[in-house]
């Protein structure tokens, strides 16, 4: 079954099965009523899902299993979108190309930052990668503006070369495209009141995702992975041996650089206009909150964490103090007025103080994060008790 062993087959399977079906499971509220607005089923949120899971499964090589933490992965993000905008420019419209280039460019800048970096461990290597993500971000936004545009940005314009492109018609502007299929071509369906909208640019994005998933397990169950976990487990133990860990930890840093630069493709295909911003160190930390709050060292956690994150920051930041009137003007004056005024400390523009004491909550109870919330709650009826039970029964005879 694709060289994965059963519970990996249907572990991928069901993420094949949520990544088909999203805008329909997202979509669970009538467009007539008022909880529509927590609807998550439209093209720009479903892309930002699977680009961000891409780029937390690719984070989560490096962190979840050798247990290095990275402050800089944004740095690839960045030159992946870079580099893919400029093949636009320059090449074709088409995001193969495009991607293609933003991989290599952020596997070679990965090389070099990791080559650096894993000189040293623990905090003074997360320093590092912090380092090199501001001084991109840095040489991005000032130094290097004739080719990043600084401030402004990059996006495609109807003068650029595009060798490989015919030429346009008369006020068509350029668009991100696959063999012709556009990356914002959509097809509403409506059944009764509820609508749901299938977007190329999603499904492709979601493709691209799969294959980063379907990658990421065959790492984890890998004799490289096994190695990784060493690391992880005791880095010094693995050197009194005799063994040189550095081309193992190089080699994750480098995957997870590329997975990053994927990542920034994706989003240029998505969206054809790219600025500095992509490689400031928010960015970075927003992957590391991503992954740790889905289950860092897990399978599905990082896609997880950063849909959780993206809904948040999409969704929840929508619903406003005007939003929450209309919600409770059922209640008396009085307590309407204090109730939206509690809540309204935890949406709209103060999402973050949602997101923060969701993952003090994550970290102090659900170490293994929404992973292991998951695995809490199948116990609590029973699932994964009789797998439990085998295991132990099969011990036992084979003593």
């Amino acid at each position: 079954m694709l060289g994965l062993k059963f519970s990996d087959f249907a572990l991928f399977m069901l993420v094949v099965l949520c990544v088909a079906l999203a805008p329909i499971l997202l979509n669970p509220f009538p467009a007539s009523s008022e909880l529509a607005q927590f609807n998550a089923g439209y093209p720009d949120l479903l892309q930002r899902f699977v680009i961000f899971g891409v780029f937390a499964v690719g984070f989560n090589i490096l962190f979840g299993l050798t247990g290095y933490l990275s402050f800089g992965h944004a740095a690839f993000l960045g030159i992946g979108s870079y580099a893919a905008i400029w093949m636009m420019k320059l090449l074709t419209m088409n995001v193969i190309p495009a991607i293609i280039l933003s991989v290599i460019v952020a596997g070679v800048f990965s090389l070099l930052v990791g080559y650096i970096s894993l000189r040293r461990s623990g905090i003074y290597f997360s320093i590092l990668t912090l380092a090199f993500a501001e001084m991109s971000y840095a040489l991005a936004y000032s130094v290097l503006t004739p080719i990043t545009g600084g401030e402004t940005g990059l996006q495609p314009k109807l003068s650029d070369p595009r060798i490989l492109d015919a030429e346009l018609s008369a006020g068509e502007s350029p668009a991100a495209n696959l063999f012709g299929i556009g990356m914002r071509d959509s097809y509403i369906v409506n059944f009764g009141d509820w609508v749901f909208t299938f977007n190329a640019g999603y499904y492709i994005a979601g493709l691209f995702l799969l294959v980063a998933f379907y990658l990421s397990i065959r790492i984890f169950r890998s004799p490289f992975g096994t190695m990784l976990r060493a690391v992880k487990s005791n880095q010094n133990r693995m050197s009194y041996t005799g063994l040189n860990t550095k081309p193992y930890t190089l080699a994750a840093f480098v995957i997870s650089g590329m997975y990053a630069g994927l990542a920034g493709g994706l989003l240029v295909a998505m969206d054809s206009q790219v600025g500095p911003e992509r490689m400031f160190w928010t960015a970075s930390g927003e992957v590391v909150l991503m992954t740790i709050l889905g289950g860092a060292g897990t399978l599905i956690g990082p896609v997880l964490g950063a849909g959780a994150i993206k809904y948040m920051e999409n969704i929840l930041s929508k619903i406003n103090e005007t939003v929450l009137k209309g919600w409770f003007e059922f209640l008396p004056d009085a307590a309407s007025e204090w109730v939206v005024l509690f809540l309204n400390m935890f949406t709209g523009k103060s999402w973050h103080l949602t997101l923060g004491l969701i993952f003090m909550l994550v970290v102090i109870f659900l170490p293994g994060g929404l992973v292991e919330g998951g695995q809490r709650i199948a116990r609590l009826f029973g699932i994964g008790k009789k797998r439990n039970q085998t295991v132990e029964s099969d011990s036992a005879a084979s003593k």
